[in-house]
């Protein structure tokens, strides 16, 4: 099977807006580079679930993910879309399957569904969320995944979970994708996060490290398949990457400076695509020759479209 390539699009939430002072124009930019991407021919274009800015919190726009993707759904035709990911903690999940199967009779069954346990502290205690401890957080995802699958496949979802309920809840439309839409579910612990993978999972994405820690992620979720009786091979293997492309390697590094935040400087060309196309071109290779079946990449600058349009004519063997 060929590579795939997805984009993360301009949200404000990575600071990739700055500079748009009208809201409206903002979100024009957003759905610009969707539509670019989509006639570039990348697989999917992905959204992040998070309410304001990062590495701080900023008065910079950062617009919401599930309104967003219902919107640039209607704006594409082709590409797919989905949640890089959906923070579970942030919305009822049976009303959160409800919201994933409209959008993907609005996008003609397009969405992909991406789910994960949350971790970001100052987001939830801003907009008054508890914060439990990850084991709790993870125990709620597992929760959520159940009740979600239910809401998929069920006439009257009944589930009983500790944190989370369903008692006779009916979801119609279920979506357009049968058996039901793929669920991906984010991250990398090793001991619940890819077993859920294994049990419940269409994807999974890890992403942010080097190559043997991506592929020592693929063999862990082998090994679960193996003990719960699953296939390997039917679960979708997507890596999300930080991507900074340029013309010389020296405006690439530059690019790349957002990175350092969560990536050490002597990491970075090992934990992300950073260089000239014929560098990320080495680097995709290898990504794919581990396992890898989509790139989904972050860029920097991406609303200025140059860098899209570098990566796709560079860098995708389509």
């Amino acid at each position: 099977m060929a590579l795939k390539f997805g984009l993360i699009v301009p949200q404000g939430w990575r600071m990739d807006l700055v500079g748009i002072t009208d809201p409206v124009e903002a979100y024009e930019t957003m759905t610009r580079v969707a539509q670019e991407a989509e006639a570039l021919s990348f697989d999917s274009i992905w959204l992040f679930d998070h309410f304001h800015t990062v590495p701080r919190p900023t008065q910079e726009v950062t617009f919401e993910c599930w309104t967003s993707t219902a919107a640039l759904a209607r704006d594409t035709k082709r590409v797919r879309i989905g949640q890089m990911v959906t923070c579970n903690s942030y919305r009822n999940p049976a009303l959160l399957a409800k919201m994933a199967s409209t959008v993907d009779v609005l996008s003609h069954g397009r969405l992909d569904f991406g789910i994960g346990a949350g971790w970001h502290e100052h987001e939830y205690r801003a907009y008054g969320y508890d914060f439990p401890d990850g084991p709790t957080r993870l125990k709620q995802l597992r929760d959520a995944v159940r009740i979600i699958h239910a809401m998929w496949s069920e006439e009257e979802a009944v589930y009983e979970g500790k944190y989370h309920s369903v008692r006779g809840a009916i979801n119609q439309p279920k979506g357009a994708q049968k058996p039901h839409i793929p669920l991906l579910i984010g991250g990398g612990g090793e001991q619940v996060t890819l077993k859920l993978v294994a049990q419940y999972g269409d994807a999974c994405n890890v992403g942010h490290q080097t190559n043997e820690v991506i592929a020592h992620k693929f063999d862990v979720i082998k090994q679960h398949c193996a003990n719960v009786g699953r296939d390997y091979n039917s679960i979708h293997r997507t890596v999300l990457m930080n991507c900074a492309i340029a013309a010389t390697d020296e405006e690439a590094l530059a690019k790349s400076q957002p990175f350092l935040r969560n990536i050490p400087m002597e990491r970075l060309r090992q934990s992300a695509l950073v260089g000239t196309p014929d560098a990320i071109r080495k680097r995709i290779q290898e990504l794919e020759e581990i396992g890898t079946q989509e790139l989904i990449i972050f860029l920097p600058d991406s609303a200025s479209l140059e860098s899209v349009r570098m990566f796709a004519h560079e860098c995708m063997d389509k």
